[in-house]
């Protein structure tokens, strides 16, 4: 990268909200603004290696950037309408170098507009108040630029028909707004503090700019006890940064990191912003409490000093406020430090059953850690092998298996549950359909009973369990599904009654309304609907396939130019609307799912190969998944409702 270059990069991190904000209370248009300033952007890269940096570079971009405005307006069918205005920018743009102070939280408030989704928000927030490239965006989130400029678009024609205004809303509104901000930064930091997946633990960049902007929001909206909070809990969380990681990328747990490497200054910052929110005078929030918990960490010299009976009524009050389950886990860790593992470990065995935990890694490591402490190694073993099975990082993973190596391992009593299913998947009797079944009722009950148990202490009432939390509200028709595939299960490995405490439920008559052409027309119509289920649903429509023929299909399945495909029951064709998506969806690929998830599996959750992507290392698009995107977007409708045919 060229100085030229670096210092427009630099520049454009710094100022890109401030110019994006003042053309957009110009030209009312947020889009338009963004592609403005793009244009200035453009047009400095070809001056300034010319001419060289200006002495105030961002003041160079605004101007640019307004008078290309100007001209837009003045081509625009508003002409006479904008005239006066059109002056009177003309006279200002070469002075004015800056967006009124107010216009930056204008413009965080429209990106994190409750009409968008949260996805929609953090992109859009971080493309234009953060100034992030696409491809920035798409390497923070593991995702693919065509997907992060889909979101992008889609975020920016949803605030379009939603007649969304760049103006601050009424002072009734405004705190639900702000916290709709502060929970936007709070993910951004969050999915950079501790990755939802891929090799790495931290990505620093997703931290500083959730820092960045957080302490931008604070200085525009000073009277807001909650913005302090956010900014002292994420300068205070930054400060542990260095000190997060061991050399090979595991994570160091709170109590063993050297707090030497604890950064003062954010500290000290932290503390600083802590005290600003105590001045407002407004009661604490959610942010203002976990701040105060971050606070108790900080100022112990030693683990061994941390307050443990404040942080737990910290946490008291938090739960009162945010009932969530990841919180009252965060508060069994509490209790049990506080008031001992036992105490914990009865806390933690509350939340066993909540189906929002079901795949959290830090339930069994939590687990695991207090039945280490109770002298109970085995079974925290068992619970460091699950944790380590569902973690998402492989620096996360790595770590769980160290810490379950570094216990007395359990006699041997035969086959362990993994390699039991492993062995009975394994064998070439299975139909495909009917293979994909059985290995995702066994692998979610290998998650949840731990892939090292014993098959001989697998119980009827611990695979009940498993059910009740997994599959507790399903339709019948699935629950007798995964019920069948526990039956099939234990009759091959000798353990016939493993599925004695599931009743079999009686399957209603189905009556199947077809979705009409109209209302599947105006779904696919819709911007955030993304390629895949576009493809999907008019696939499923005009084909009349079986739901898991369709997403059974493979790239080289398909006989573009004859509109069909070979799928397990034969030849399925389609029409005109798939013909028309299906080409892009499949563009430069040969080979692999036809339907791939948003994301690759972790190395414990490998599937077959056959449900693999050979280039991208992404599985295929799960039943569930599908379903789930299709109800949320029709507003609880079934994929089977598209069947029109067959």
């Amino acid at each position: 990268m060229s100085d030229v270059e670096a210092a427009l990069d630099a520049v454009w991190k710094l100022e890109s909200a401030r110019i994006i904000a003042a053309l957009t209370r110009l030209v009312h248009d947020v889009g338009l603004a963004e592609e403005l300033a793009q244009d200035a952007l453009v047009a400095a890269l070809e001056r300034w290696r010319a001419d060289g940096v200006p002495d105030s570079p961002a003041a160079w971009l605004t101007t640019v950037a307004k008078r290309r405005a100007v001209d837009h307006l003045r081509r625009s069918a508003r002409a006479d309408r904008a005239t006066e205005r059109i002056g009177y920018q003309q006279q200002a743009a070469a002075a004015e170098a800056e967006a009124e102070p107010d216009d930056v939280l204008r413009l965080m408030l429209l990106t994190c507009h409750p009409v968008l989704a949260p996805p929609y928000r953090v992109a859009l927030t971080l493309r234009l108040v953060g100034g992030l490239t696409v491809a920035e965006i798409g390497r923070a989130f593991l995702l693919d630029e065509p997907t992060v400029v889909r979101r992008i678009a889609a975020a920016r024609q949803t605030l379009a028909e939603a007649g969304a205004r760049f103006a601050l809303p009424p002072a009734d509104e405004l705190a639900d707004r702000i916290a709709a901000v502060l929970d936007v930064l709070y993910l951004i930091f969050n999915e950079g503090y501790t990755a939802s997946a891929g090799d790495d633990l931290i990505r620093p960049g997703l931290c500083l700019e959730a820092l960045r902007l957080a302490r931008l929001l604070a200085a525009l909206a000073p009277g807001t006890a909650e913005v302090h909070g956010l900014v002292a809990l994420l300068e205070i969380q930054a400060s542990r940064s260095a000190a997060r990681t061991a050399a090979d990328g595991t994570p160091v747990p709170l109590a063993e990191q050297d707090r030497g490497r604890w950064d003062p200054l954010l500290i000290r910052r932290g503390f600083a912003a802590l005290l600003r929110a105590r001045d407002t005078g407004e009661p604490p929030g959610r942010y203002v409490l976990q701040a105060a918990i971050a606070a108790c960490h900080a100022r112990a010299r030693r683990a061994e000093d941390t307050d443990w009976a404040e942080i737990t009524a910290l946490y008291d009050a938090l739960v009162r406020l945010l009932p969530t389950p990841v919180v009252r886990l965060n508060r069994a860790v509490a209790v049990g430090l506080a008031r001992g593992p036992a105490a914990g470990l009865a806390a933690v065995d509350e939340l066993a059953g909540d189906p929002a935990l079901r795949d959290y890694h830090l339930l069994p490591g939590v687990r695991a850690d207090l039945l280490a402490r109770l002298d109970r190694p085995a079974e925290a073993r068992r619970e460091y092998d699950r944790a380590a099975a569902l973690a998402r990082t492989a620096a996360e993973r790595r770590f769980l298996r160290r810490r379950a190596a570094e216990l007395p391992a359990a006699p041997s009593t035969g086959r362990t549950l993994d390699t039991a299913v492993a062995e009975f998947l394994g064998r070439d009797r299975h139909r495909a359909g009917t293979l994909r079944s059985y290995r995702q009722t066994l692998r979610r009950i290998v998650l949840d009973l731990g892939p090292n148990t014993p098959l001989a202490e697998i119980t009827a009432d611990s695979v009940a369990r498993v059910f009740a939390v997994a599959w507790g509200t399903a339709a019948a028709r699935t629950w007798n599904r995964h019920r069948a595939a526990v039956r099939s299960f234990g009759a091959w490995v000798g353990r016939s009654g493993l599925d004695a405490g599931l009743d079999r439920r009686a399957e209603p008559a189905e009556r199947t309304e077809p979705l009409p052409a109209a209302d599947l027309a105006a779904l696919c119509a819709r911007p955030d609907v993304a390629l895949r289920e576009r493809a999907l649903w008019l696939l499923l429509a005009e084909s009349g396939a079986p739901v898991g023929t369709v997403l059974g299909l493979d790239v080289d399945d398909l006989d573009l130019p004859n509109r069909r495909a070979r799928g397990d029951r034969g030849w399925l064709t389609w029409g005109t609307g798939s013909a028309a998506v299906l080409p892009e969806l499949v563009a430069g690929r040969r080979r692999g799912p036809l339907f791939r998830s948003d994301r690759r599996p972790a190395p414990a959750r490998r599937p077959a190969d056959a449900d693999l992507c050979p280039d991208t290392g992404r599985r295929r698009l799960s039943y569930e998944r599908a379903e789930y995107l299709f109800k949320r977007a029709s507003g609880g409708r079934t994929l089977r409702q598209l069947r029109t045919r067959g």
